[in-house]
């Protein structure tokens, strides 16, 4: 009996390791490092969460240039990696060319729609995020005038752009948003000190508070903010934390939790290809309320959100989505 038991035990151990060892998740992060306080971070800490949770380990591949793409992209597919996420919509073209070589690979692009039978796509209503943020840059300016600093000039970030226009707009026309890239390759990402000073240059144009969607470029934007006695807006992970009471909220983009489902649901064998969409109503976006910018948000602000959250819920305010058209209307 005890034989049997010792068994028994073996062969649900074995069973076991068998099973964790077919799940191989994989993270390869866009430029700009896993540790740039925004998307790419927001992506590790989704995958941080996966193995806190379940034990299992994961590997991650941070890109130096462009030219890496394919290559980490194919090791990893090659080394049995399985699901394999990649965080941003730059890796489109390899993973369009890698995904067919592996059919039998799962694998999540974050951003980017690529229509492959073992490729889970995950988008973001941007704009809805942006909206709200919107109402509360222009509820706490004072001049009237707010601005935007994005990162690569692109449309999805116009759709940033937009959807923040649009909910500034919304408190009144005579409100003015100024808008600048900080460039158009892939550098835009990780330039904080010429951040600073396109937010700078917005201060001297009236603006009292900035949003930006750059990347670790917006590290400095929010610096150049606190600097000056402005106010910042984050976005992507919670950057309320890195000026408290300087920073207003941040448009929180829910990138940990699509690669914390891609890896559990392919753990747990449920994992599905095809388009995923994440916005309000599927608490994909949002602004971030917490201790650091507490102080910041009147009751009369926080009333706003929940209206326009509302609002957008329920389809009685619909928020231009630039993609769709690459135009924005407000």
């Amino acid at each position: 009996m005890k034989k049997t038991l010792l068994t028994l035990l073996a062969t649900a151990a074995m069973s076991a390791s068998a099973f964790a060892a077919d799940i191989k998740p994989a993270i390869i992060y866009d430029l700009g490092g896993k540790f740039d306080k925004s998307f790419n971070e927001a992506a590790f800490n989704g995958a941080e969460k996966f193995k806190a949770e379940t034990g299992i380990e994961y590997r991650d591949f941070e890109i130096a240039n462009d030219a890496q793409r394919e290559q980490a992209l194919r090791r990893f597919a090659s080394d049995g990696n399985n699901p394999i996420v990649m965080a941003g919509f730059s890796w489109a073209a390899q993973l369009e060319k890698v995904a067919a070589e592996y059919p039998d690979t799962k694998f999540a692009i974050i951003d980017m729609v690529v229509d492959k039978p073992n490729v889970r796509s995950v988008v973001f209503k941007e704009e809805e995020g942006g909206w709200l943020a919107g109402i509360l840059a222009g509820m706490a300016s004072k001049s009237k005038t707010v601005s935007f600093v994005g990162g690569m000039d692109i449309p999805l970030i116009h759709k940033f752009a937009c959807g923040y226009t649009g909910g500034v707009k919304s408190l009144g026309a005579d409100y003015k948003v100024l808008e600048a890239y900080t460039g158009t390759t892939p550098d835009a990402w990780n330039d904080p000190v010429k951040g600073g000073e396109i937010a700078k240059s917005q201060f001297d144009q009236g603006s009292d508070v900035v949003y930006h969607a750059a990347g670790g470029t917006g590290v400095g934007v929010l610096q150049a903010a606190a600097d000056a006695g402005k106010l910042g807006i984050g976005v992507d992970s919670n950057q309320n934390a890195l000026h408290p009471g300087k920073v207003l909220t941040s448009m929180v983009k829910r990138v940990d939790v699509a690669v914390y489902d891609a890896f559990m649901s392919a753990k747990d064998d449920t994992f599905k290809p095809g388009i995923n969409v994440l916005g309000l109503k599927e608490s994909g976006v949002d602004v971030a309320m917490d201790d650091n910018n507490a102080a910041l948000i009147t009751a009369e602000m926080k009333a706003a959100i929940d209206k326009a959250r509302a609002d957008i819920n329920s389809g009685a305010v619909k928020v231009h989505d630039y993609m769709t058209d690459e135009t924005c209307p407000y």
